[in-house]
Parts: C-alpha cells; sequence; structure tokens
C-alpha cells in the first residue's frame, strides 16, 4: 500500500466514523459518550457540525479516532484465546466494566 492510499483509507475512515459519531449522539447521547469515549463538550460540537464540516474534518490527514483499550489487561480480557465461551463471556463484561470506569474518568 502506497502513501496515497493509506491517506486515502485514513480520509474514509475518519468519514465513517465522524457520520458514526453523528448518528450516534443524535440517536443515545449517553450511550454515544460511553461507546464513543467522549466528554459531553465533544459531543456537543460533534452533533452540531454541517456536512460541509464533516468533509471538511473528515479530509485530513491525521486519524481521528483511536483505540479506547490502550492498556494490555483490557486487550488480554477482549483476546481470550482458548478459554470456555462462559469465560470469553466473563473476560469481555470485566473488559466493558474496566472501559466503563475509564470513560467516567475521563469525563
Amino acid at each position: 500500500m502506497n502513501t496515497e492510499q493509506v491517506l486515502a483509507e485514513i480520509r474514509e475512515a475518519n468519514l465513517n466514523y465522524l457520520m458514526l459519531a453523528q448518528t450516534l449522539i443524535r440517536s443515545d447521547r449517553e450511550q454515544a459518550l460511553y461507546r464513543l469515549g467522549i466528554s459531553e463538550e465533544t459531543a456537543t460540537l460533534i452533533s452540531t457540525l454541517s456536512p460541509a464540516q464533516i468533509m471538511k474534518i473528515a479530509s485530513g490527514n491525521t486519524l481521528l479516532c483511536r483505540f479506547r483499550m490502550d492498556d494490555d489487561l483490557v486487550w488480554g480480557l477482549l483476546t481470550s484465546h482458548g478459554k470456555t465461551a462462559a469465560n470469553d463471556q466473563v473476560s469481555r463484561l470485566h473488559a466493558s466494566i474496566l472501559m466503563a470506569g475509564r470513560h467516567q474518568e475521563a469525563a
């Protein structure tokens, strides 16, 4: 993949992310704050963006979204290979609880 292809992929990801974020915020704000890991202020800003503003922001060469699970514990819980289905569900629940707590800390 060359540089221009990577930049095109980033622009497409940005556009998809902003459109999804706007849809989530407008349909269920509280869930959007949790699922996107954003603040009230950011949600307000995103929800009021016009289509032209979204296109302009999305056209940059910097990826707007990022991984929220930036520690080994959460990744370990989410990628619990070889565990039974029951243990996998418990691990995912535990990871969700950890991420929810981190969302509250950031807010």
